[in-house]
């Protein structure tokens, strides 16, 4: 299947035969001309590659990995080396405009004039956005990169470490000729499992268009043939004699061999499967995804504010489900006349708010102390007032409480005169 899917064009080698010579690097910054460590230089040849033969690279933004692949002796690519991405900005889904701080996902292609060895950011090279895909669909933006420093703001930013290793992959596939290598994009793993999680997002028939690219190579384990026509990417598909791809016109008649097809068919089939049973399956939530144009819009409006130097809030605005917008109160760095004009007028403001805030609190504090003073006042009358009621109650309740003791001696006293009286008629007789 393979030595067809070569004799008609539908894979891409990537060997050409006009690569750039040692010589052409000899300028490059020290950095640039690291080496790859043996232990992965071993392991390749365990693999049957060979350091110059064709490399590629895979994205996984909700994994934040960046995977190498490198073609073997048969022609087949395996993965050699795999890297934590250190940043990537924005959500998932794709860029959409200059400004938006989203991470591009799609197929892109890296030629040796996108190598920076001089990059600000340590080491870097340019993944090629936008490409036909993207300006057939008014997609702006540029300058978006694979670099060190681990800083990014719309790129996929690693460590100094890991791009050197990344960029001597790059390096040494151009010197062993090979004239392109192939980035692919993508919000995460594109398994069944995955593309439940996300059927609902806004972003998914985007993510299905990149998903048959992924397929392909999942089962060619090569590069897909990457074209556009009628806005939308298509894969491994071979345009009649005299026929051309027109990113923003009608696809033309397309073959294919039947022993992919009958691979994608298959592949397809078992997917679906799996596809039903996810959906029914529980599942980890889905990971914040940028809400299309509209969201893409106001951060750029947002990051050409902070550009001219004025005051916004220190994170980009966030686009929420129910069309409101979530903005954090925490404000960014001030670097222009304008900015500092706004934070006056901030400050100018803040001051006369806090203005009205100790004014309000004086009244009120005023206020409280009226009512305290009235309430003490009340108090010490109540108390005077007891104080002169005091002896009374106690001599009334004495009175009261003297009479039964007066009642019982006199009812004592009568018993004993009774008594007395009685027990003399007794001895006298009478």
């Amino acid at each position: 299947m393979f030595a067809k899917l070569a004799r008609t064009g539908l894979v891409i080698a990537a060997i050409g035969v006009a690569g750039c010579t040692d010589s052409s690097m000899k300028d490059f910054a020290p950095q640039a001309n690291k080496p790859l460590p043996d232990k992965i230089l071993a392991s390749m040849k365990a693999k049957g590659m060979t350091r110059t033969s064709p490399v590629m690279a895979r994205i996984f933004k909700e994994e934040g990995k960046l995977e190498i692949w490198k073609a073997k002796t048969n022609g087949r690519y395996d993965l050699v080396a795999s890297y934590d991405i250190c940043k990537w900005s924005g959500k998932l889904g794709p860029k959409y405009t200059e400004g938006d701080r989203q991470a591009p996902e799609g197929f892109y292609t890296v030629r040796p004039a996108q190598m920076n060895p001089r990059s600000s950011y340590h080491l870097a090279f340019n993944i090629g956005y936008p490409n036909a895909y993207d300006r057939a669909n008014g997609r702006t933006g540029s300058h978006l990169m694979v670099h060190g420093a681990c800083s990014s703001s719309g790129c996929y930013s690693m460590t100094d470490a890991q791009i050197e290793q990344i960029y001597a992959f790059g390096r040494d596939a151009f010197q062993g000729g090979q004239t392109e290598f192939q980035i692919q994009a993508f919000p995460f793993r594109m398994t069944a499992a995955n593309m439940a999680r996300y059927r609902k997002d806004p972003n998914y028939e985007f993510w299905k268009m990149l998903k048959v690219g992924y397929d392909n190579f999942e089962i060619t384990k090569v590069p897909p043939k990457v074209d556009v026509c009628e806005k939308r990417y298509v894969f491994n598909q071979v345009a009649a004699d005299g026929a051309t791809f027109d990113p923003a016109g009608a696809c033309p008649a397309t073959t294919q061999p039947d022993s992919l097809k009958s691979a994608f068919n298959a592949y397809q089939s078992t997917y679906e499967a799996a596809f039903n049973g996810a959906v029914k399956a529980s599942v980890p939530a889905p990971k914040p995804t940028i809400a299309g144009i509209k969201e893409a819009s106001i951060v750029s409006e947002w990051s050409k504010k902070r550009a001219r130097g004025e005051r916004v809030p220190i994170d980009p605005p966030s686009f929420n489900a129910d069309g409101s917008v979530t903005e954090t109160a925490r404000m960014g760095r001030i670097d222009s006349p304008a900015g500092r004009k706004m934070a006056a007028l901030d400050a100018e403001k803040a001051a006369k708010q806090k203005a009205e805030e100790q004014r309000l609190a004086a009244i009120q504090a005023a206020k409280a102390e009226k009512e305290a003073a009235k309430a003490q006042a009340l108090a010490e009358k109540e108390a005077a007032k007891a104080a002169a009621e005091t002896p009374v109650v106690t001599a009334t309740v004495a009175s009261s409480e003297a009479a039964p003791a007066v009642e019982t001696q006199a009812a004592d006293a009568e018993s004993t005169a009774t008594r007395l009286k009685k027990r003399l008629l007794g001895m006298f007789g009478g």
